[in-house]
């Protein structure tokens, strides 16, 4: 049995909040007393002193991007961000106000661009059961929700740790030795220091004419420079034929090897990759091949820890970007082989835990989004679920 709906102009009531409370994304600050949300993608765009915009009176409040289709539950006092915020006060005595905003974020608003999109919305309707009956749905995806924010809590502190944990080996080492100062910082006395031309064999690969469509329709995994994002390559997002690596000439790489982006929009330039799986990559990576003194994960992790210096935020001026010559002098840690074993193993479990995390909150984000239509759609219904806390 479906529920019945509402319009949603008749969804909503107009809201006092007015110009005079918005903030322009040039004042928003990255600390201060007043949360500041906006259509962006992250809950808190930032904060404010601004006491007088402060919107209190009339929460809880939904937002909603006009451009960006971003969809916000808040019950906080917050000041409200400028351009394509729109502040939603839903109508109490047709919907629990955390029920509506489910309901706003399961409707399915087409994709316009960075285009309005508040007048689609406007032309939707929402379901609307019974005030019980909402409560219980809003029950049962708070419940999944609150999971997801969970995962995403572990993450953030796991993040943090490996930050720290990347500057105490890095410096300290493993046995508490004295340090001394090098051309890159701290580091145990027993370290030295070489340059990766010393330790690795360095090259670069070749980009198979895409006016030959036949040499992407193949099996070998090929690594562009948008695909090297810090990050372990494990699959391949393109494939080119062996015919392609025949007629291109192109190297295929093994696992172990370092991939470093030359070239790259944005932060890209500087990012590491280690190859889990042999791959071709293009002519704007640098292919770094580790020698039997270096161990190639305890190479990855310190150059990730490392690639804003890669990347031009001093080391490189108004270099606008790397070449071979660069990425062969440049200077990196070299302790003993078995100390750099245990501390890229240190390292590795840490990534397996993030791994673990990133996947579970996955899963539960395909659960909340499966629910979340089930529910609305009323295909399934809350007295059928039996959910633990």
């Amino acid at each position: 049995m479906s529920w019945d709906s509402i319009e949603f102009p008749k969804a909503i009531r107009k809201t006092k909040i007015g110009r005079n409370q918005q903030i322009l994304s040039a004042d928003i600050r990255k600390t201060g007393r007043f949360p500041v949300v906006d259509q962006g993608q992250e809950f808190i765009a930032g904060y404010s002193d601004e006491e007088h915009k402060v919107i209190r009176d009339e929460l809880p409040l939904v937002i909603f991007g006009d451009h960006t289709r971003c969809v916000k539950y808040v019950d906080f006092p917050f000041i409200i961000g400028a351009d394509g915020t729109k502040v939603l006060k839903p109508d109490t005595e047709l919907f629990d106000p955390r029920f509506f905003y489910y309901a706003v974020l399961g409707l399915n608003v087409s994709n316009r661009g960075y285009n309005r999109h508040f007048t689609l919305l406007k032309e939707k309707s929402l379901p609307r059961p019974e005030k019980d009956e909402q409560r219980k749905v809003t029950a049962v995806l708070g419940l999944v929700q609150r999971a997801i924010e969970q995962q995403e809590r572990l993450i953030a502190v796991t993040t943090e740790l490996k930050k720290a944990l990347l500057h105490k080996l890095f410096t300290e080492g493993l046995r508490g030795e004295p340090q001394k100062q090098t051309e890159i910082g701290p580091m145990p006395e027993s370290w030295d220091t070489v340059r990766l031309g010393e330790v690795c064999a360095l090259g670069t690969g070749t980009t198979p004419p895409t006016a030959h469509p036949e040499y992407y329709n193949g099996d070998v995994p090929f690594v562009k420079t948008a695909d090297i994002v810090n990050n372990r390559i494990r699959i391949s997002q393109t494939n080119v034929s062996h015919e392609a690596i025949k007629d291109c000439g192109l190297k295929l790489y093994p696992p172990g090897t370092v991939l470093m982006a030359m070239y790259g929009q944005g932060k890209t330039r500087g990012q590491v990759s280690l190859l889990e799986i042999p791959a071709a990559t293009s002519q704007n990576a640098a292919a770094i091949q580790p020698s039997t003194e270096i161990n190639s994960e305890f190479l990855w992790q310190y150059l990730m820890s490392r690639y804003q210096l890669l990347r031009g935020s001093g080391a490189l001026g108004h270099i606008s970007h790397l070449n071979l010559g660069y990425v062969r002098d440049f200077q990196i840690p070299k302790p003993p082989i078995v100390i750099q074993c245990e501390v890229a193993e240190i390292l590795r479990t840490i990534d397996n835990r993030l791994t673990l995390l990133e996947s579970r909150k996955c899963v539960l984000n395909d659960l909340f989004r499966t629910l979340l239509h089930q529910l609305m759609t009323a295909q399934i219904r809350v007295d059928k679920l039996v959910l633990l806390e």
